[in-house]
C-alpha cells in the first residue's frame, strides 16, 4: 500500500485500548476495535476495511464478506476457523489466515488438567464433600484407577494434539490416536500408537480427548453411538469445538454411569442457550450427572501470555498483507 492509511478493524473479543495492535500497526494503519457480538454489528463498519481481525465470537459470514470491498486480509486471531465462510472469501479474492501456534501448551494443559481431576476423583469429591454429602472418605468416588498404563485416546494430532500426547506420555500413559488426515510416521517420532479407525481407538480408551477441527467429517464425532464404544467408566474431555460433541448424548452417558466423567471447554452456543440439559444437569446437585461434569465458558487457551501471542501475530499477519509481503498460515 502506498498514499495513503490502511484500516484495520478487530471484529469482536478485544475491547481495550488496542495498544499491543497500535504498537505493530500505528505507522501504517488506523485500527478500530468494534466488540461485534453479531454479524448486524459489523454493518456500515467494516465495508471499506483493508484487514479484519477476528477471533471466535461471531460468524463471519458470506453476507458480511460480499460487503467487503477492498480487504487483503481476513486473519482468525486464533487455531480454529469454522466461523469464517473461506469458500466465501475465496470467491472474492480474499485470503484468509489463523494464528495456529498461539496457544498450543494452554490447550494441551488444560485438557491434561481436566483430565487429571476428573479421572483422579478430584472434581467429583470437591463437589459432594463441599455440599455436605458424607462420608468424607475417598471410597465415595471408588473404583479410581492407576493412570499408568491407561489409553490417553486422542482424535486429531495436530499441535495441540501432539503437545497432549507429550503429556499424557510423561504421565506414564498409553497415548493412541485417530487421525485419518495426517501422513504417515507421527507415531513412530512421537513414541505412540496410531490406529486406523475410530472405533478401534474408542474400544481401548480410558480418556478421550478431542483435538481435532470442527468440520462436516467431525461434526458430533462424539454422539449416542461412539460413546457406547467406550469401555463402562471411561472419561470424555473436549478443548477443541463444541459441535464435535453432543450434549444430550454426553449428559445420557453420565447419568447412566456408562461414562465416569466429563470435561467441556467448549460448547455448540457460547454462552449456552438456556433452558438446555446439559446446563440443568451441571447445576442440579440431584442430576445424576452432576458430581462428573466440568464446563468452562472456552477457556483452555487463556493465559495472559497466549493471549498477547494471538494479538501479536494477528497484528504481525496485517502488516504483511498491508506492505504486499507474502502472507502466512493461509487456510482458504
Amino acid at each position: 500500500m502506498t498514499g495513503r492509511r490502511g484500516k484495520i478493524v478487530v471484529a469482536d473479543f478485544i475491547n481495550d485500548g488496542l495498544e499491543i495492535e497500535r504498537s505493530i500497526l500505528g505507522a501504517v494503519a488506523d485500527i478500530s476495535a468494534l466488540d461485534a457480538y453479531s454479524e448486524d454489528d459489523l454493518v456500515n463498519k467494516i465495508e471499506d476495511a483493508d484487514a479484519v481481525m477476528l477471533y471466535h465470537c461471531i460468524q463471519f459470514s458470506e453476507r458480511t464478506i460480499n460487503r467487503l470491498q477492498q480487504c487483503k486480509l481476513i486473519v482468525r486471531c486464533g487455531v480454529g476457523v469454522d466461523n469464517v465462510d473461506r469458500a466465501a472469501a475465496r470467491a472474492k479474492g480474499i485470503p484468509v489466515a489463523n494464528v495456529p501456534d498461539y496457544g498450543t501448551e494452554e490447550v494441551a494443559d488444560s485438557a491434561i488438567g481436566m483430565a487429571l481431576t476428573l479421572s483422579r476423583g478430584i472434581h467429583f469429591l470437591n463437589s459432594r464433600l463441599q455440599r455436605e454429602v458424607y462420608p468424607w472418605t475417598y471410597l465415595q468416588a471408588a473404583p479410581i484407577h492407576r493412570l499408568r498404563g491407561r489409553v490417553f485416546g486422542i482424535i486429531g494430532l495436530g499441535r495441540i494434539g501432539t503437545a497432549a500426547a507429550v503429556r499424557a506420555k510423561a504421565l506414564g500413559m498409553r497415548v493412541v490416536f485417530y487421525d485419518p488426515l495426517l501422513p504417515d510416521g507421527y507415531d513412530k517420532a512421537l513414541g505412540i500408537e496410531r490406529v486406523e479407525t475410530l472405533e478401534a481407538l474408542l474400544a481401548q480408551t480410558y480418556v478421550l480427548s478431542l483435538h481435532c477441527p470442527l468440520t462436516e467429517q467431525t461434526r458430533q464425532i462424539v454422539n449416542a453411538r461412539t460413546l457406547a464404544l467406550l469401555p463402562k467408566g471411561s472419561f470424555l474431555v473436549n478443548t477443541a469445538r463444541g459441535g464435535t460433541v453432543d450434549p444430550m448424548a454426553v449428559v445420557e452417558a453420565l447419568a447412566s454411569g456408562h461414562l465416569a466423567g466429563a470435561g467441556l471447554d467448549v460448547l455448540v452456543d457460547e454462552p449456552p442457550v438456556e433452558p438446555s440439559e446439559l446446563l440443568i444437569a451441571w447445576r442440579d446437585p440431584n442430576h445424576p450427572a452432576h458430581d462428573r461434569l466440568i464446563l468452562n465458558p472456552h477457556s483452555a487457551f487463556y493465559c495472559e501470555e497466549g493471549l498477547n501471542d494471538m494479538r501479536i501475530k494477528g497484528s504481525h499477519a496485517c502488516k504483511r498483507a498491508l506492505e504486499g509481503l507474502p502472507l502466512r498460515n493461509i487456510v482458504n
